[in-house]
């Protein structure tokens, strides 16, 4: 099983940039279809973007199409959420997760394994 720890959370001004990392232990990273998700205080935790374990499908929610990219590094097993214009309302704790199939890719009770957070604090 794979374990995850995210990194690279901040406070930025709002149009500016953060790249959150989400190192992965263990041998069976390739395998994973991995994800972001966030959750803001009071609510539900939501699908930020998706990544296939080859790298080669993605997906966005909405609001974050055309300023957030996800890639990997299946070499340093580390998975990346670059995150331009931000604005306040993506203010949140940012998690990486492992495992959903690619049809259940924005649903956070389908995948296996989640790490502990980053927060990202977009304010003036």
């Amino acid at each position: 099983q794979v374990q995850l720890v995210e990194s690279g959370g901040g406070l930025v001004q709002p149009g500016g940039s953060l790249r959150l990392s989400c190192a992965a232990s263990g041998r069976a990273f390739t395998m994973y279809n991995m994800g972001w998700f966030r959750q803001a205080p009071g609510k539900d935790r939501e699908f930020v973007a998706f990544i296939t374990a080859d790298g080669t499908g993605t997906d966005f929610t909405d609001s974050v199409k055309g300023r957030f990219t996800i890639s990997r590094d299946n070499a340093k097993n580390t998975l990346y959420l670059q995150m331009n214009s931000l604005k306040p309302e993506d203010t949140a704790v940012y998690y990486c997760a492992a495992g959903a199939t690619t049809w259940g890719r924005t649903r956070p009770d389908l995948y296996d394994t989640w790490g502990q957070g980053t927060q990202v604090t977009v304010s003036s």
